[in-house]
């Protein structure tokens, strides 16, 4: 999934399919193995970078019409702030300090990028100048959207949240994205009885931090 709107939907960018994407790894293989500045090397690669580029045409064309859609039918939309940069930052580090669990950094950034989190805003942002507003991420995913409250144990797994305190219940990323659609991110604010509102208060401020799994946050709407 590439973005949770606050109505419910859940909306894909297209991707290579698992046929393309065995084309191009068979592609990188023949060219690693072919001779150094051969033309079989050159037309291994040229294939491979084909379906890549199929891969970035497709996402555009999702953008473009994502954008359209979102400008077209809401007044206001809301993003949650994601520094795209930060997260897609490489972990190889340095001969001092090499970095670790490398390769499987490297396939979560390429993860990131392939959702086109950052032309999404661009366009939508063209398309409604003036409409777009950015929400900040940090406890957007921990508060409640019924009652306001921020807890970290109320969010039971990356799918699933239940309320410790009201008991309210729904999918994750409904609720984040319900939260984002009020405005409701950043550090908490004083407990108000209206939902999406609330906050914890400040004498039992949670300290807890986003949780990070293998799937790094999702723009929401």
């Amino acid at each position: 999934m590439t973005a949770a709107l606050s109505d419910g939907r859940k909306l894909n960018c297209p991707q290579l399919t698992v046929k393309e994407r065995a084309q191009v790894r068979k592609h990188e293989r023949r060219a690693a193995r072919a001779r150094k500045d051969s033309p079989q090397k050159a037309a291994e690669y040229a294939k491979a970078a084909r379906l890549r580029a199929r891969e970035a045409n497709r996402r555009k064309d999702w953008c473009e019409k994502t954008s359209t859609m979102l400008a077209r039918s809401y007044g206001l939309v809301r993003f949650e702030k994601l520094n795209i940069q930060n997260m897609t930052r490489s972990a190889k580090g340095t001969v001092e300090q090499p970095g670790t669990n490398v390769a499987q950094k490297s396939g979560l950034n390429r993860s990131i990028l392939a959702q086109g989190w950052g032309l999404l805003r661009q366009r939508t942002e063209h398309k409604a100048p003036g409409r777009v507003e950015d929400v900040p991420a940090p406890y957007t995913s921990l508060r409640c959207s019924a009652c306001g409250w921020i807890e970290k144990k109320s969010r039971k797994s990356q799918a699933d949240f239940e309320c410790v305190s009201c008991g309210f219940t729904c999918n994750a990323d409904n609720n984040a994205a319900t939260n984002v659609a009020a405005g409701q991110g950043g550090i908490p604010r004083p407990r108000c009885s209206a939902g999406a509102g609330g906050a914890t208060a400040a004498t039992s401020r949670s300290s807890a931090r986003e949780p990070q799994p293998n799937w790094v946050g999702i723009p929401l709407f």
